[in-house]
């Protein structure tokens, strides 16, 4: 109940703190009193709960209006995702265009991109905007983690598959001069179908210090079309963390390098 208080309009709940620190809103709390504090409201039933709650713990006048204050200042320093969407508009909901972040997370990198996708469609456009940034910024280091996969009953050595899909990689899907750092998932070219995996994880760290985990591939259907669904965070912490776990796998060589990285 107390944490009521940190959802009224800001504007309220700056009246009710100054009525509480200088003592003209004091317990018992009438809804006259409240609203001829906070201007009105709608919410004056769970303000009323709340302050009766927090004096009854021994919290009231000045006491109070610090606790609000500092309570409300802590709620907003809190990270909180973004939702990012492809697909038809929702009235009344608040998302942002996945297009708009993916060209704003590649476009404006400083240090590092970590990007990993199960599947691109024309990569000339695909990652127009990420090779744009990497030739315009020599100092950034990009990772791309890709999918390379056994199709069917395709019996050529894993080898030759990297190789095939390397060479069609370089030569017609990256458009830049500058080359990323390319990895992939060796279990993906398995022979035998039932231990065969795929790397199916679609996710941006930009900097280390902003991660968007999505639905979304690297393809103009899942960037303007379909109907796709993520989180964009900024928190560093998160961040580095996922960053160290792509790395590990490395390490561990449990991810290998494309040839021609």
């Amino acid at each position: 109940m107390i944490d009521s208080l940190l959802t009224i309009p800001s504007n309220r709940r700056e009246r009710l703190e100054a009525a509480l620190a200088t003592g003209v809103l004091v317990p018992p709390y009438s809804d006259v009193a409240l609203r001829s504090a906070m201007g009105g409201g709608d919410e004056l039933a769970e303000v009323r709960a709340a302050l009766t709650e927090l004096t009854a713990l021994g919290i009231e006048g000045r006491a109070a209006s610090a606790w609000i204050r500092t309570a409300a200042k802590a709620k907003q320093s809190v990270t909180r995702p973004e939702l990012v969407w492809t697909g038809p508009e929702v009235s009344g909901l608040h998302a942002r265009d996945t297009r708009q972040v993916f060209d704003e997370m590649l476009g404006s990198a400083q240090s590092s991109i970590w990007a990993s996708s199960y599947s691109y469609y024309d990569g000339q456009n695909a990652f127009d905007v990420l090779a744009k940034r990497m030739d315009a910024l020599p100092e950034l280091e990009v990772t791309l983690l890709l999918n390379v996969q056994r199709r069917g009953r395709d019996s050529r050595s894993e080898a030759a598959l990297v190789a095939d899909f390397a060479e069609r990689f370089w030569r017609q899907d990256w458009p830049g001069t500058r080359r990323p750092k390319i990895f992939y998932d060796p279990r993906g070219l398995e022979m035998d179908g039932s231990s065969r995996s795929v790397l199916h994880a679609k996710a941006i760290v930009q900097d280390e210090s902003a991660v968007l985990v999505t639905s979304a591939n690297f393809s103009e259907a899942a960037l303007d079309r379909n109907i796709e669904l993520g989180l964009r965070v900024a928190d560093p912490v998160l961040a580095k963390q996922v960053v160290r776990h792509y790395q590990r796998l490395i390490e561990e060589q449990l991810l290998c390098a494309l040839p021609g990285t």
